[in-house]
């Protein structure tokens, strides 16, 4: 699905003291599985995942998804493959404020309303919410609530790539075992990619890439 060939990403290109976030990293990523990438603070596995999921544009080097070259390709192509194809869990819910939960879930849909309201639902309920919590607003729910419904809305279109950046950082033992194994079911089918620090969350990773100084080390 994805091969990555060369790819460097360089800050203060313009003087003596660049810095490389990555640095000629070539990769080749599955289909379908649970790919862990993991390294420590800093190390480049977030603009890595920017990189691949188009939201930072590469320096220097190819991305190729389903042998498209999307280092090259429109804005509007962009947006549209992050709309339809691809999921993102970021460490921060970025929840809108003003919505309710089961609504916070639905934005993301590009299917009608009635149609997507039950899978939400079951989304929802898939990751430890109870009804009365559906009708809640992020303020009125915990950190670790508003974070389940963030994953829900990065599935609520059957992306073939989830891009999760942390995804269990607030969230507590129980209620990160249980958003790991359905990531690893939905891996089942589609490609997940999670960004990590800890190598606990990924003892059912189908294989794990680890990244230091912005250079793959294995």
């Amino acid at each position: 699905m994805f091969q990555i060939k060369d790819l460097s990403m360089i800050y203060d290109m313009n003087t003596d003291l660049r810095t490389y976030a990555l640095k000629g990293i070539d990769l080749k990523l599955p289909d379908k599985g649970l790919i862990g990438i993991i390294g420590p603070s800093g190390s480049g596995k977030s603009t890595l995942m920017y990189c691949l999921s188009t939201l930072k544009d590469p320096t220097e080097g190819i991305i190729t998804y389903n042998d498209i070259d999307i280092t090259n390709v429109s804005s509007s192509e962009r947006e549209r493959l992050r709309r339809r194809e691809f999921g993102f869990i970021f460490q921060k819910h970025y929840l809108v404020p003003y919505m309710t939960a089961i609504d916070n879930v639905m934005v993301a849909s590009v299917k009608g309303r009635d149609e997507e309201k039950k899978k939400a639902q079951a989304l929802l309920s898939e990751l430890g919410l109870s009804e009365k919590e559906y009708s809640k607003r992020p303020a009125n729910l915990s950190g670790g609530q508003c974070q389940r419904v963030a994953i829900a809305r990065a599935m609520i279109n059957d992306p073939k790539v989830i891009f999760a950046d942390e995804p269990t950082a607030s969230l507590d033992h129980a209620n990160a075992f249980n958003v790991m194994k359905l990531l690893k079911k939905y891996s089942e089918e589609r490609l997940v990619i999670v960004i990590t620090h800890d190598k606990t969350i990924l003892k059912d990773a189908d294989s794990v890439i680890e990244i230091w100084d912005g250079e793959v080390s294995r």
